[in-house]
């Protein structure tokens, strides 16, 4: 008799055996040099590539001047003290390599990406951009020419602003409002001094962390390294973080007018939770349930029920002492209220209806099965030992991970809900047409208005 073999069910087996299996962080070697500077190394040999992230402590917190964190790194990939801007990307274009920067509240990243054969030729250009950057006169106006003009494009735009704003409202003067990308009053008067004083300041290699993942030998790695980083000097910084962020003392509305606007674009949330929590992996089953996949209760009422919106979600913007969480979603004008109303009565079913056996143990099976595509490459892994480096958890995160999720019943997702999503006292930014919406927010709360035009963020 001729079989049939069924690809279909063999690819559904071997796909569910890989959700799964536990997965655990590949091995790992972490070695700090004389100097300070934590390197991080492993390595990954299935494809021929190596990600490179020079990981420094310093972000938006430590700005002076808004946005001075954002410009200090881009300023230090064009060029170095060796070769002039065109020469650097002339070399990474020749080899395929790409090397670029991000910054963020408590943190920049330097990252590089390119065939472990060229490894000898590029992580130099990692090491001298950082510790020997140019920072030319010439260079810097050019680059603060476009930067501005990119700025002002983005500062009108709803879905670039309004985080923004939101954590204007809710960190009102601690650190974590300060903007990252800063705005066109801050940025116009970075002069390159400011630059130079805060690369000297901040890049210091006990305030920063070298992680090399992919295809390598550790050996050879490691004498590299020590060669290009191990006479790096300077004094190690901390930025200064109030010990307690603002709580919420009422509820309050920030109104953003956009004159023009057709549609509304809201967040609902509150305070968070720091990154390092020990809770953070039952905190992701439950907000997955609410907002962070395509089938949540948020997505499911506002756009698929109801359509509304084309999404709705949520989310838990972690940091190192704290963050938020808030409801994030859009609407046409004339339906903001509505929007918001059904917002806030999805969001109440966590307190009013809880959630049941079958909806946990969907969202469980859905975050098991995420997480490893979610490090399948050396990028992943390489950003997850950064982010170890910064926000000061280790790989018990990733090994117990499945255990944790396991664990998670009915009776601790109550307990979870109650201690960690924001019930009262709510933070609403609502980026829109006031005249068209101003009288309808104000039973939301305190309401305060601002006009989208206005490059600084005054509350």
């Amino acid at each position: 008799m001729k079989r049939i073999f069924n690809f279909g069910l063999l690819l559904s087996l071997i796909s569910f055996a890989a959700s799964s299996a536990e997965f655990v962080l590949p091995k790992y070697e972490k070695l700090i040099l004389k100097n300070g500077l934590t390197v991080y190394l492993m390595e990954q040999h299935e494809v021929p590539l190596v990600d490179v992230k020079l990981t420094i402590k310093a972000g938006a917190v430590a700005d002076t001047k808004a946005g001075l964190a954002l410009l200090t790194a881009d300023n230090l990939l064009l060029g170095t003290k060796k070769i002039d801007k065109d020469t650097f990307e002339q070399t990474l274009d020749f080899v395929g390599a790409d090397i670029d920067s991000s910054t963020d509240s408590e943190s920049t990243v330097i990252s590089a990406s390119f065939a472990s054969t060229n490894i000898e030729e590029i992580l130099p250009l990692v090491a001298d951009s950082v510790l020997s950057p140019a920072l030319n006169q010439n260079e810097f106006e050019k680059y603060k020419t476009r930067y501005l003009s990119l700025l002002t494009q983005v500062q009108e735009l709803p879905r670039e602003v309004i985080r923004s704003y939101f954590d204007a409202l809710l960190y009102r003067d601690h650190p974590y409002a300060n903007q990252v990308r800063g705005n066109t009053d801050s940025v116009t008067s970075i002069e390159l001094a400011d630059i130079k004083q805060f690369h000297k300041t901040w890049y210091t290699p006990g305030n920063s962390a070298l992680v090399i993942a992919g295809d390598f030998d550790s050996k050879k790695i490691k004498r590299l390294a020590k060669k290009l980083f191990g006479q790096w000097r300077g004094k190690s910084q901390k930025f200064d973080l109030p010990a307690k962020l603002p709580v919420p003392e009422k509820s309050k509305v920030l109104l953003v007018n956009k004159s023009d606007a057709t549609e509304s674009r809201f967040l609902i949330g509150g305070p968070g939770i720091a990154r390092n929590n020990p809770d953070y992996t039952a905190i992701s089953v439950v907000n997955t349930i609410l907002g962070a996949r395509f089938g949540s209760w948020l997505n499911d009422e506002l756009r698929i029920n109801s359509g509304l919106t084309y999404g709705a979600g949520s989310r838990f913007d972690t940091k190192l002492a704290g963050g938020s969480f808030y409801i994030s979603t859009f609407t046409k004008t004339d339906t903001t209220e509505e929007a918001m109303d059904l917002a806030l009565k999805t969001y109440a079913r966590l307190w009013e209806k809880g959630i049941d056996q079958a909806t946990l143990d969907s969202a469980k099976a859905y975050v098991k099965g995420q997480l490893p595509p979610d490090f399948e490459t050396s990028q992943d892994l390489a950003r997850l030992l950064s982010d170890m480096f910064v926000f000061g958890f280790d790989e018990n995160f990733i090994n117990t991970f499945s255990a944790q999720v396991n664990e998670l019943d009915l009776a601790r997702t109550k307990e979870i809900i109650k201690r960690y999503f924001p019930k009262d006292k709510l933070q609403f930014t609502v980026v829109g047409k006031a005249e068209a919406i101003e009288d309808t927010l104000k039973k939301y709360g305190v309401l305060s208005k601002v006009e989208i035009t206005d490059s600084t963020i005054r509350l």
